[in-house]
């Protein structure tokens, strides 16, 4: 009597027991197991994160602490006199005690780079478009913007005095000039950074010229753009007190000329101590408005530099 074939495979000892046991326990298992598997896996995910973060934020913390204290026992240990370097603790001090003249100084510089910086955010664009937008306005406008940072901007500072008076209108023209060459050529470059094969399908599909610029030529600057504002929202502090320095009569960068010669050496310290918390803050909130304007392109650098250490 002939028999099937799925008769003679069922009386076959199965070639690897071990694995038939683990299909078959896991196959029982299936669902218990995964209710197990999930939890841990996302708590060892948030357990990354939090390190990732801890590491990311302690070990500048770390070693920005490591250098004050190094700072304060040198100076305590070597007997250093104060006018000539003041401890951090001393700093901290004048931070509090001078802290009603140092505000309303401090409000002067930020008023001075936040217009500053506005006027030369507007005019960076203004003229990133042109050149963008036309081959006739780039060979023209281009040459001149790169020209214009040949030019000291210290040695123009004391003109436009002549020119504009010891007002606020002399900082905000060096925090625009300061300002406004990174914006301007980080955007050009972004505009010009479009893929031809888009330009090609949006021709293609009818778009004009006006619509490939302004639904795919400054969609693909912005990125290009916020790296211009960063760096020119750092430097703007700079402008500033260079600014202040020439001719002025309130600011940090006034208060600092003016208390070099009376050996005010802590007050110096807390003024530069409070305009590297400015430029800081200013960079800081140039990152978040990144985030809110173009999450998409956080995105996808965050997925890039996923695999770094």
């Amino acid at each position: 009597m002939r028999r099937s074939v799925k008769e003679i495979e069922q009386e076959q000892p199965s070639e690897n027991p071990v694995s038939d046991g683990l299909t078959a326990t896991a196959s029982e298992a299936s669902g218990s197991s995964a209710i197990h598997v999930w939890p841990e896996a996302n708590r060892n995910g948030r357990m990354g994160a939090a390190l990732l973060r801890i590491r990311s934020w302690g070990i500048p913390i770390a070693i920005l602490a490591v250098l004050v204290g190094a700072w304060e026992l040198w100076v305590q240990l070597g007997d250093v006199p104060k006018w000539q370097l003041p401890a951090p603790s001393a700093v901290a001090v004048e931070l509090l005690d001078s802290r009603a003249l140092l505000w309303d100084h401090t409000l002067v510089t930020l008023q001075e780079v936040a217009l500053g910086f506005l006027a030369a955010l507007a005019a960076g664009v203004i003229v990133a478009a042109l050149i963008t937008y036309s081959r006739v306005l780039e060979s023209s406008i281009y040459p001149i913007v790169i020209a214009s940072q040949t030019v000291p901007v210290i040695a123009i500072a004391p003109l436009l005095l002549i020119w504009v008076g010891y007002g606020i209108e002399p900082k905000i023209i060096i925090v625009a000039l300061i300002s406004f060459y990174p914006i301007a050529v980080n955007t050009v470059d972004g505009m010009k950074s479009v893929d031809p094969d888009m330009v090609r399908m949006m021709r293609t599909l009818g778009a004009s010229r006006w619509q490939i610029f302004s639904k795919l030529q400054v969609p693909t600057s912005l990125p290009f753009m916020f790296s211009g504002i960063k760096i020119g929202i750092s430097v703007s502090v700079i402008a500033a007190v260079i600014g202040e320095w020439v001719g002025a009569s309130e600011g940090l960068g006034y208060l600092i000329t003016y208390s070099q010669p009376l050996f005010l050496t802590a007050r110096v310290f807390a003024a530069i101590v409070l305009l590297s918390i400015m430029g800081i803050s200013l960079f800081v909130l140039a990152s978040v408005l990144e985030r809110v304007m173009i999450p998409w392109y956080h995105t996808e650098k965050k997925s890039k530099s996923s695999g770094r250490i």
